[in-house]
């Protein structure tokens, strides 16, 4: 039987390689976000909960302190709170985010002031203001991190109480993005409530999407070349089984493989160049956990 189905011919990534590429991908993560909140969000006074919604709420009653202000004291506040409950174990990746987002708005803001929206469109404006950071929010989700906020007060709670903490935040979102219909008025609170939905479901659709792999079954007759190319060009691994067709009774090589989508492409034109009598199911999976995926926590 070969190796599992995690790499094993590439050389190993170091740690400081891994941890560089972390970072930068949670900066990606949050300067998407944060181009969606300002120059979209705000400026249109869409609320669809969390910090960034309360600050265009609490930014319509108090006009002599901007949103961004609002967003680094609400975000410093919680961290400061976060950092009581847990102490050093609070993690380090949503610290960073969160002061990062803080830090960018608060640029941005002077930077690039914005006295109205940038178009008279309000319907495709919400459509980026909130695909844009669900897209960030879904990358953050998919190293483990978050932009801190309101998840912190759901961490806290979940510590000290036994509520349902995703209903719980479902529930606190939906509180924030109602008050914007007596903040702005219907025609926005209910611009809000649109996206309030469709936040929710496009960041579902992004981690499924970021996460697909495709998990193969390659019955064949001539095993040793496709697994020299699985572990020797793709640098994955493979499962070697063996068995027998119903009808011939004649022997058959099974091989189990799991790989990226671009990686696939190529295993399947290769198989069918070597063994086009090979028989390959191949199967969407959207959550692998082993060596050379996520690792176990």
């Amino acid at each position: 039987m070969a190796n599992l189905t995690g790499k094993t011919a590439k050389k190993p990534e170091s740690e400081i390689h891994k941890r560089i590429r972390e970072y930068a991908l949670l900066t990606l993560g949050t300067v998407i976000m944060v181009l969606g909140i300002y120059f979209f969000k705000f400026p249109n006074n869409f609320s669809t909960g969390g910090v960034t919604g309360i600050a265009v709420i609490l930014a319509r009653y108090f006009p002599g302190i901007s949103r961004a202000d609002f967003v680094m004291v609400i975000n410093v506040a919680l961290l400061g709170l976060g950092l009581a409950v847990f102490g050093k174990n609070f993690a380090g990746k949503t610290v960073y985010v969160s002061l990062l987002m803080s830090a960018l708005t608060w640029v941005l803001e002077r930077a690039v002031p914005l006295a109205a929206p940038m178009t008279t469109q309000p319907f495709l404006e919400l459509i980026f203001a909130v695909a844009l950071p669900a897209l960030g929010s879904a990358i953050l989700f998919n190293l483990d991190a978050s932009s801190g906020g309101t998840d912190i007060v759901a961490m806290v709670l979940k510590k000290f109480t036994s509520l349902d903490i995703g209903k719980a935040l479902i529930c606190s979102d939906l509180v924030i993005t109602l008050m914007a219909c007596v903040a702005f008025g219907m025609e926005t609170g209910l611009y809000s409530i649109l996206g309030l939905v469709m936040k929710s479901l496009l960041v579902d659709i992004v981690l499924e999407n970021i996460n697909t792999h495709k998990y193969f079954h390659i019955i064949t007759t001539k095993p040793e070349e496709i697994e020299k190319y699985i572990t020797g060009t793709l640098g994955r691994g493979a499962t070697e089984l063996h068995g027998e067709g119903a009808y011939t009774h004649e022997g058959r090589t099974v091989l189990l493989t799991v790989m990226k989508r671009h990686e696939a492409v190529l295993l399947r034109r290769y198989v069918k160049q070597v063994d086009p009598s090979a028989f390959v199911l191949i199967i969407n999976t959207g959550e692998i956990v082993g060596k050379g995926f996520r690792g176990v926590n």
